[in-house]
């Protein structure tokens, strides 16, 4: 459609979560090691690991204001900051802004999306619509074979990526957008192996050999 729901108020956090997992799988950041006084992911704080550039706009303003923060900060804190949910006008200063735009700006670049101006009623707005619908399909059939033919019934086991974009659709409100275009006993395994994949216990999954451990914050901090 080229716009994302009036309706949806999770986008805009669940954006910034994948930003937080992509600098961690980029090996910028990280969370602190456990201690016998923290050991809920929720507690513990996000740790700059390096400050070298990523080459991406959104990623490397994510970086200077980590670096920049005198105290570290939990996932979770880090979410808001970023979002802008923040009673203190001292912190105002960590959000990111107009980040939906930059990146649908950035995929026009790429020539996924293209620009459009649509009318709303009383006003126009900007949208940008999908041009390339072979991409969109590629990722959207990548989450489908996940949860049936190439299902392996072990998170840890999956390609890392299609697991963070799994909790982050799922953050964002938007993953039966992913399996509606199934059949009905397609759709319901699918949405039945999703939900056992994103019940599990978060803590006791980053705990695990060869976990990454931001994944399953970023979910923590969504199913709290």
């Amino acid at each position: 459609q080229g716009y994302t729901s009036f309706w949806n108020d999770c986008i805009s956090s669940g954006l910034r979560g994948g930003i937080l997992i992509e600098l961690a799988l980029r090996g910028r950041i990280c969370l602190e090691p456990l201690s016998i006084r923290k050991k809920r992911l929720l507690e513990r704080k996000v740790l700059l690991k390096s400050d070298a550039p990523t080459g991406d706009v959104l990623l490397d303003e994510t970086l200077r204001h980590i670096r920049a923060t005198e105290s570290a900060e939990t996932v979770q804190t880090w979410i808001e900051l970023l979002t802008g949910e923040t009673w203190n006008p001292f912190k105002l200063q960590y959000q990111l802004r107009n980040v939906r735009e930059r990146i649908a700006k950035a995929l026009v670049e790429k020539g996924i999306l293209t620009t459009e101006k649509q009318n709303f009623l009383l006003f126009d707005m900007t949208t940008h619509p999908v041009s390339n619908t072979t991409e969109k399909q590629r990722l959207v059939k990548k989450l489908q074979e996940s949860m049936l033919e190439r299902w392996v019934n072990d998170p840890h086991r999956m390609d890392r990526r299609t697991l963070a974009l799994l909790v982050l659709a799922h953050s964002s409100d938007v993953l039966e957008n992913v399996f509606a275009s199934l059949a009905d006993d397609k759709y319901d395994v699918a949405m039945n192996r999703t939900k056992d994949l994103l019940d599990m216990d978060p803590e006791v999954e980053a705990a695990k050999a060869r976990s990454t451990e931001m994944i399953w914050a970023v979910l923590a901090a969504f199913n709290k």
